[in-house]
């Protein structure tokens, strides 16, 4: 019995581990973004500068990332990039956030007959193939970065609805909102007192965890071609124009865009875990 209720050594190192898990995610996260925004800041227009003399140099006290076929610094076209990436990805997965956060209070608070319809187009947009509805949706309006937005954050509100939705409806089932009702307060009183409250911890987690994957969806539309126009820096413009640079031997300018990409999903991924970890209730007999 006492075995069950003491923490074990595995607990106690996990314990250590999470918070500098979140650290770390916090330090990296936090130099991405420094990165993407004060530098295009300290070299206004500077990264769109061509200088052919200088195109394809390797990596160098000068041009740290090198330069690409048309002599632009890679280390200032990739903090534009990433700027521009960060920039769709946060209106995404904010859109989505708010959107999926109404969907799933109201469909907790309305009755049954809301929470069915709602849910019901909740599972219908999940079954859409989501690149291939991004495709659709840019390809009407290519180059728009408004088409962008909405391609990804019209389809990722169903994850954020259905997960608010079981902590609204959790909520729902409480004491002290069975007595609002009681003390004659509307569904819409208790949806903005108690509902939207308790699941505004899931709604952050769902954000930080939409931010990758809306980085992703606009460089893999960029890359195809069918997001932002070439002269827009982006971290898939960037990576579209690097395919066949690999040939000549630049390999620097897939190199450090790819890198950035995958540095921005761990450390995002990394924070999201870690926010989930404190937002969800400790298991029993587990010292967190």
């Amino acid at each position: 019995m006492t075995d069950t209720l003491l923490p074990t050594r595995g607990h106690l190192d996990s314990g250590r581990t999470r918070p500098a898990t979140l650290q770390a995610s916090t330090a990296v996260l936090l130099a991405v973004v420094g990165h993407a925004v004060l530098t295009p800041m300290l070299a206004p227009g500077a990264w769109h500068e061509v200088d052919l003399s200088i195109a394809r140099q390797a990596p160098s006290l000068r041009h740290w990332f090198g330069t690409d076929n048309a002599g632009r610094d890679l280390f200032l076209r990739v903090a534009q990039g990433l700027r521009v990436s960060l920039l769709v990805a946060v209106c995404c997965a904010t859109v989505s956030t708010v959107f999926g956060l109404l969907v799933g209070t109201v469909a907790a608070a309305a009755g049954r007959w809301w929470d069915g319809l709602l849910m019901r187009l909740a599972d219908a947009t999940n079954a859409l193939p989501h690149l291939v509805l991004g495709i659709v949706v840019v390809a009407f309006f290519p180059g728009s970065l408004t088409a962008i937005i909405a391609s990804v954050a019209l389809t990722h509100w169903p994850q954020v609805a259905r997960l608010v939705r079981s902590v609204a409806l959790t909520t729902h089932r409480m004491e002290y909102v069975e007595a609002a009702y009681l003390g004659g307060a509307s569904r819409w009183a208790v949806l903005r007192s108690h509902l939207l409250p308790a699941a505004a911890g899931q709604g952050v987690v769902a954000l930080v965890l939409l931010l990758p994957h809306a980085v992703w969806h606009e460089s893999t539309l960029s890359f195809l071609g069918l997001g932002l126009a070439p002269d827009r820096a982006s971290l898939g413009t960037l990576l579209e124009i690097s395919r066949g640079e690999i040939f000549t031997g630049a390999w620097w300018t897939l190199f450090f865009p790819a890198a950035l990409l995958v540095l921005t999903t761990m450390a995002t991924a990394g924070l999201a875990a870690a926010l989930r970890r404190r937002l969800s209730p400790t298991e029993p007999g587990r010292l967190e």
